[in-house]
């Protein structure tokens, strides 16, 4: 059967693009790896196209980006999210170049490093995901980010129709009127915040979005280049669900480790306090970690023990990741 007279192929070039959120825990803060592409003012994440004709996987391709533009190898990899919804309300995919009938299929990964090693790459350097993500950092309380974020998202959401629904979504994920925080909803409270008109991508990518006032864009956190800060917050949410169920902390972990410094990293990822002692019994529980007998003098104070990860158990037996006790006020 012949087709109609009316129906053309759909001729949108279609571009696959790789980026990688390359994570370390650097002085107690945890970092991500960034690079500010030719031209363009925001940072971005590592990345490229995928070439299918010379390029064997797309992890390999990855691998290559990321050491070519911040001469930095990676380790740990894994596979987060494939972005290739059309018509989404979401921030738009840009590969730098291109025709701009072109559709983006941006592909995200995940990489943690036990150290945020000086890369001394041109435009490539380490950089707190604070800077992205103000309003993620409960270590101290209640982050004072949240305060003009909670008044724009009320404005927001009593200027419509569906104002109780949009009060719900906002109470739910910022955590408003008493709600409990949820540390994995990263991503779900930056797409909010960007639906809402109140992420500098927003004003980039619709014209109709006013641009913010200067203490509101403070609280929602620096923009990044294309849809690079919405692959962050994909990372930011796995990263915080994962250590949970899987050891990964141990990653980001040097071969030798303080439970302190252990701690100071799971609540760096988190973005939560934890109660000490609740801690060290839950790892004594797990089994996951054995002193090696020695003590670290680099402490500033009482030299305290070191000790190892027991990579063996991965081998032996289903390994759990580390429960998270909360320090309550």
């Amino acid at each position: 059967m012949s087709p109609s007279s009316d129906s053309t192929p759909d001729s949108t070039a279609v571009v696959i693009g790789l980026s990688a959120v390359v994570v370390a825990v650097q002085d107690g803060e945890a970092v991500v790896l960034t690079v500010r592409p030719p031209d363009a003012e925001p940072e971005g994440l590592p990345f490229g196209p995928f070439d299918p004709g010379g390029h064997r996987t797309f992890e390999l391709a990855l691998r290559a980006f990321v050491t070519e533009q911040t001469r930095f190898s990676l380790g740990y990899v894994e596979q987060l999210y494939t972005f290739g919804d059309k018509g989404r309300d979401a921030p738009l995919a840009d590969m730098g170049a291109g025709a701009p009938s072109s559709r983006v299929i941006s592909v995200g990964y995940l990489a943690l490093a036990p150290a945020a090693v000086d890369t001394h790459a041109p435009d490539s350097q380490w950089r707190p995901w604070s800077r992205f993500f103000p309003y993620e950092d409960w270590r101290d309380g209640r982050p004072a980010a949240l305060d003009p974020i909670e008044r724009a998202l009320r404005r927001w959401a009593n200027q419509a129709a569906d104002a109780p629904r949009r009060l719900a979504r906002a109470r739910l994920a910022f955590a408003l009127d008493g709600a409990p925080w949820n540390e994995e909803r990263v991503l779900e409270r930056y797409e909010l915040l960007y639906e809402a008109g109140l992420a500098p991508e927003a004003a980039r990518d619709r014209p109709d979005t006013a641009a913010l006032p200067p203490e509101l864009a403070a609280a929602v956190g620096e923009a990044m280049f294309s849809d690079h800060r919405r692959i962050l917050a994909t990372a930011v949410s796995r990263l915080r669900g994962k250590i949970k169920y899987r050891p990964v902390v141990f990653e980001l972990m040097p071969e030798a480790f303080t439970l302190s410094a252990l701690q100071r990293a799971v609540e760096a990822i988190a973005g939560v306090p934890l109660h000490k002692q609740n801690f060290r019994r839950a790892l004594e529980r797990a089994e996951l970690v054995e002193g090696l007998g020695r003590m670290d003098a680099d402490t500033g104070g009482r030299p305290a023990e070191l000790f190892r990860f027991k990579k063996e158990l991965l081998s032996a037996r289903p390994v759990s990741g580390l429960s998270l006790p909360l320090l309550r006020d």
